[in-house]
């Protein structure tokens, strides 16, 4: 991990509001002008986005926005690039890569393609409300994209962008990857890997009407217990020579989870659960099938639930506890745990993120905005920037702020662009110039 200098004199800068434009180079200011003379351009680009429908598995719906997005990134000086994914059963994704002066700090831009919403889904277009627009993906993540056009117009139109080195990897199957994930994530881990700073264009996050910046993202993944017991007669039950049965074993390991397992930062879900004389799930794991009586032991129980926790020595530990609680059956049964393969890992808060939130408020009071605290990563799911969140130093939430994500009316505030375009285009100008 890269960490960026400390900014220790933080700490002794006033953080009021100040007049706009007051504390900015010129080519800073002329940054802001081009964002605000090209809010309407900004907004016609994103009507043009959600209207095309680009759920994850719509593999042509994917394409077709990767292609309006290589149409906004070629003219600004970038070497596009269309990386299919059919051996994960996905369409592909964007890698663009903007070579500046060789000297800066290596940037790179993450955001995604697709949406949560199919084409089979009754909200598929994007209707204008004032300052407001309701779509699909209008915030999640298409706002987003357009806000990282949106600040690297402004950084060409200023002469900022020519010495930048920049590389933006939008995935096509962000909310829906593709298996095996290794593949899936092979190329944004490999830009992460020469990159020094991350800079991730999901939502803006708010809390009580203030811009919240993200530093941490806790992991996703996903656990399976199952368990085998002596089946008979239920007048058997309890006796040394019957055991407990399968569902009184999964019910003492659930109930363990729930009473040993709690400490900060960690979440861990049970999602489904069957059991009986037979017990099956079905090839995707979603659904369950299960038979028995009630004058049978039953012989099998299965719970599948998720896990997600801020570090990999937290992920280790706790999956230490739970294999121990497993391992302790009731007599009569034995059980196992199984963790998923299909995980997303933590970006934990490192010296190097705040460091980068640092900077992003030394913009904020450039710009005369206030400061943004960081967000309690409970707050925050997991996400594509936590595939490279070990290698390089990262911040969170540079897209636009939206309400209602990944259901019908998801609604984008159109007034947070432009102010998100701001924030992003200084940053990378100013990290553009920082020795690496």
């Amino acid at each position: 991990m890269r960490v960026l200098p400390s900014l220790l004199a933080l700490a002794s800068l006033p953080m009021l509001a100040a007049p706009a434009e007051a504390k900015l180079a010129p080519a800073e200011r002329k940054i802001v002008r081009t964002v605000d003379a090209e809010q309407e351009r900004t907004v016609a680009l994103l009507e043009r986005l959600v209207n095309q429908n680009s759920g994850s598995r719509n593999l042509a719906g994917v394409e077709a926005v990767g292609r309006m997005m290589r149409a906004e990134l070629e003219p600004l000086g970038f070497r596009v690039e269309w990386v299919p994914m059919a051996e994960v059963g996905r369409a592909g994704h964007i890698v663009a890569v903007h070579k500046g002066n060789g000297r800066g700090r290596r940037m790179l831009l993450i955001g995604h393609l697709d949406t949560v919403f199919e084409p089979d889904s009754p909200f598929q277009t994007f209707v204008r409300k004032g300052d407001k627009a309701e779509g699909p993906g209008a915030g999640d993540d298409k706002g987003g994209m357009v806000v990282m056009v949106a600040a690297l117009r402004a950084m060409h139109a200023a002469g900022t962008l020519k010495d930048a080195d920049v590389t933006i990897v939008l995935t096509g199957d962000e909310e829906d990857a593709g298996d095996p994930i290794a593949v899936a994530r092979r190329d944004l881990i490999a830009a992460g890997k020469a990159s020094d700073v991350a800079l991730d264009f999901e939502g803006l996050a708010t809390e009580d009407g203030k811009d919240m910046g993200s530093i941490a993202r806790r992991s996703a993944g996903s656990w399976e217990v199952r368990v085998s017991a002596r089946t008979g007669h239920s007048s058997g039950i309890f006796s040394r020579g019957s055991g407990n049965g399968a569902i009184y074993e999964l019910a003492r390991i659930l109930e363990a989870f729930r009473r040993e397992l709690p400490e900060p930062n960690l979440t861990y879900n049970v999602g489904l659960v069957v059991g009986g004389a037979t017990a099956a799930l079905d090839e995707a794991g979603i659904r369950g099938q299960a038979a028995g009586k009630t004058n049978i032991i039953p012989a099998i129980a299965i719970a599948k639930g998720d896990i997600r926790t801020l570090s990999r020595e937290q992920e280790s530990r706790v999956r230490g506890k739970m294999e121990a609680i497993v391992a302790a059956s009731l007599p009569g049964a034995t059980a196992e745990i199984r963790f998923g393969d299909h995980i997303y890992p933590p970006m934990a808060p490192t010296p190097g993120n705040r460091a980068l939130l640092d900077r992003l408020n030394l913009v904020n009071r450039d710009l005369g905005l206030a400061p943004m605290a960081a967000l309690d990563p409970l707050k925050r799911g997991a996400g594509d920037i936590s595939f490279v969140a070990e290698y390089v130093d990262g911040l969170v939430g540079l897209g636009a702020s939206s309400a209602g994500d990944h259901a019908p009316g998801e609604t984008v505030d159109l007034a947070s662009i432009p102010r998100q375009a701001k924030r992003a285009a200084l940053l990378m100008t100013r990290l553009s110039r920082e020795r690496r």
